[in-house]
């Protein structure tokens, strides 16, 4: 007969490996959708240049970004919330092509776009990298980057009502922090089972992605005397 204390040592070490097993499969699944979304959003994206096809504005892009992100929370746990993810990803994709075509009729607007490009690949794996092999938890980080990101939010609309271009790159400087600490801090949500819906994680590094390359875009071309 196994003394209780035996029996609690492999109650905990069997949740600890379920714990483990369950991180891993959310990080596979994560991972593997988040390249679809990715690939996914890069034709769109293509499609919109190739047809030129217009930016809808920002008061469209508000409405259609948020309105996904909720459809695609309110179904995280079923098939709709995958279709949703790809109508989500696809429409980011498709906002993205007008700024893309903007950026490469410039004199070295395809430097920029391919500098952007690689550097938000390199900040992306490397952030994710240090998270997966340190196993470090950086679930302290969450109150800050929400209020951040708001603050950020709110300053970004203001800087576009307002017109402010110095308020702007700050906005897009900040912007680049604090997508390079959500990276940090999903990642690590994912790995210490925080973050079990595997549609949100690739929401949320999705959306890092997305705003670390537009941000790093309107940097280089500022820096480049273009934009």
């Amino acid at each position: 007969m196994n003394s209780p204390i035996t029996q609690t040592g492999t109650h905990s070490t069997a949740h600890n490996d379920l714990s483990a097993a369950s991180a891993s499969k959310v990080l596979r699944n994560t991972y593997s959708l988040l390249a679809m979304t990715l690939f996914f959003s890069a034709v769109t994206a293509g499609i919109s240049m190739m047809f030129s096809l217009p930016h809808p504005g920002l008061l469209l892009t508000l409405v259609g970004y948020f309105g996904l992100l909720y459809a695609t929370a309110k179904f995280r746990n079923s098939s709709l919330g995958l279709i949703f993810v790809f109508a989500l990803t696809g429409f980011m994709g498709y906002t993205l092509g007008p700024i893309l075509n903007s950026y490469l009729s410039l004199a070295n607007g395809a430097e920029i776009v391919a500098m952007a490009m690689g550097s938000t690949g390199i900040i992306f794996l490397g952030l994710s990298g240090y998270a997966l092999v340190t196993r470090k938890d950086f679930s302290f980080m969450g109150g800050f980057l929400m209020v951040g990101i708001l603050m950020g939010f709110i300053a970004g609309l203001a800087a576009v009502f307002l017109e402010i271009p110095a308020l702007s790159l700050t906005v897009s400087s900040v912007f680049v922090l604090l997508m390079s600490g959500l990276i940090l801090y999903e990642t690590s949500n994912i790995i210490h089972g925080g973050e079990t819906n595997y549609i949100m994680a690739t929401v949320t590094l999705f959306v890092s992605i997305f705003n670390l390359f537009t941000s790093l875009l309107h940097l280089l071309g500022f820096m480049n005397g273009e934009q």
